[in-house]
């Protein structure tokens, strides 16, 4: 398991939350209810980019996160210091000596990283004392929420890349340092195949691509000149930048030096495209490298690139060898947020008896599902062919059930017991121990291409997906009705 916030903020991350996270743990706390146990679970209603699908992502983060959690003396004293509005303490000398001695003990259940995931479904759900749970929300949201979103726009460009390699070349326009590694890694797993972050590389194993930029070029008196001492530098590594000054002629003083390789038993590995018209400018230079000799010569584009502009571009035939995808894809261009929220489901009573919880709202897509929820995705032959939401406090298995879309109760879907399927949330931890491995990263790749796999191209389209039947069981969608009924009716 990568130990990624440990090893490289050195310090604490406790403190990395919402301040109210802090002042309601206090509050339970001198209510005396900080260990009353309680099911909070993490989703998000709509899928981002007008997307069929989203892919499960940045879990082994979170594993770290609250493998490493707890309060240093230096949170302590600084927590100490805040005040209130009337200049005194906030917060109780007997409350920081408690969260100094605070060790999680929750149960964590997860959809593990690469899975193919819907909205409404919970991609995370923690049980726990409430304290624990509400102190945990702020960090998972932020690094499922980004994760999942950055591997969900990764796997969609690479699915137009027509099985072109795509390299992630982000880091200069990512939001800040920790937003640079994390794209990354997200990329990686949506499909990437590379990065030009040394850092990720050193951190996460993600193969490093790079060599040049147009500064290198515009520090030497000639283009050429630039390019003979790259090539003399780093024989068994170049790659030219050919549009400094003109494209096509920087591809013939590429190809020149091409020669000068060749004569010394190197190669020249490619050239990278990064302003023009690429599908006029790639079609051009794959004549000029092919009748020069250099067939194997590999021409990398970059430039803006996104899902739509790689589609097109294929649409166009241009010739290139790799997509080179930076600030659209680190920052989720056009869908900035993926808005996963955390909510509590459920909660226990005086006498340890499980209470059914639900956040109402005029808007039906913000009202919350109450109770234990599992995930359950039926499938056959060789495709995924629908989820089922249900409560482990009142599922009865029956010989078929019907699944409802929570935000369009025209959308429903019949399903017969003798179907295969599997449980995807899986135990995480256990009353705070850690029970699950991660799998490398590699693995966790493979597992988002096998997944997407098994999803029907129909969904996958970028352009109007179909849409997948994931939904509440007819028995907890009723429940929920009636929940929602008795609250209202009961409301002062």
């Amino acid at each position: 398991m990568s130990e990624y916030f440990s090893s490289l903020y050195k310090s604490s991350l406790s403190l990395l939350t919402d301040f109210y996270q802090l002042t309601m743990a206090y509050a339970y706390w001198k209510k005396g209810i900080s260990e009353t146990k309680s099911v909070f679970n993490v989703y998000f209603r709509k899928n981002p980019f007008k997307n069929g699908y989203s892919i499960a992502s940045g879990l082994e983060l979170a594993i770290d996160y609250i493998n490493n959690f707890s309060f240093t003396d230096d949170d302590i004293i600084y927590l100490k210091s805040l005040t209130g509005n009337d200049g005194q303490v906030l917060f109780a000398e007997e409350f920081l000596v408690y969260l100094k001695n605070l060790k999680i003990s929750c149960d964590v259940f997860a959809i593990e990283e690469g899975n193919v995931i819907f909205p409404n479904e919970p991609l995370l759900r923690i049980s726990g004392p409430i304290l624990q749970c509400q102190l945990l929300e702020t960090p998972l949201l932020n690094i499922l929420n980004f994760h999942t979103l950055i591997s969900t726009k990764a796997a969609r460009i690479v699915s137009v890349s027509n099985h072109i390699p795509v390299l992630e070349f982000g880091l200069r326009r990512a939001q800040g340092l920790d937003g640079g590694l994390s794209a990354s890694r997200a990329a990686y797993i949506g499909g990437c195949e590379g990065t030009s972050n040394t850092l990720a590389g050193k951190i996460f194993g993600i193969p490093v691509k790079g060599t040049h930029s147009h500064s290198w070029v515009m520090a030497f008196s000639s283009e050429l000149e630039s390019f003979y001492s790259l090539a003399k530098g780093m024989p068994n590594n170049v790659v030219f930048l050919v549009d400094t000054y003109d494209t096509l002629k920087g591809v013939k003083k590429a190809i020149e030096v091409g020669y000068w390789l060749k004569e010394r038993g190197k190669k020249l590995i490619g050239i990278r495209l990064d302003s023009g018209d690429l599908a006029y400018l790639s079609i051009e230079a794959r004549k000029m490298l092919d009748a020069a000799g250099f067939p194997d010569t590999i021409i990398i584009a970059s430039n803006d690139l996104n899902e739509h502009v790689i589609s097109s571009l294929n649409e166009q035939g241009a010739k290139i060898s790799a997509w080179g995808v930076g600030t659209q894809l680190v920052t989720a261009f056009d869908d900035p947020a993926l808005g996963a929220v955390y909510k509590l489901s459920a909660i226990q009573n005086e006498n340890r008896k499980w209470k059914h919880t639900i956040k109402l709202s005029e808007q039906t897509i913000k009202i919350s599902t109450p109770g234990i929820l599992q995930v359950r995705r039926y499938f056959k032959d060789k495709y995924f062919f629908a989820d089922m939401i249900y409560d482990e406090l009142t599922y009865k298995k029956g010989k078929e059930t019907d699944i409802i879309d929570p935000s369009d109760i025209n959308r429903f879907y019949k399903i017969t017991n003798n179907c295969e399927y599997e449980e995807l949330l899986k135990p995480i931890f256990v009353k705070g121990k850690l029970v699950y491995q991660s799998p490398s990263l590699v693995k966790i790749r493979e597992k988002c291409f096998d997944s997407l796999k098994k999803l029907h191209p129909s969904i996958k389209r970028l352009l109007n997906p179909h849409h997948y039947p994931a939904g509440l069981e007819k028995n907890l969608f009723n429940f929920k009705l009636d929940l929602i009924r008795n609250i209202k009716n009961n409301l002062d």
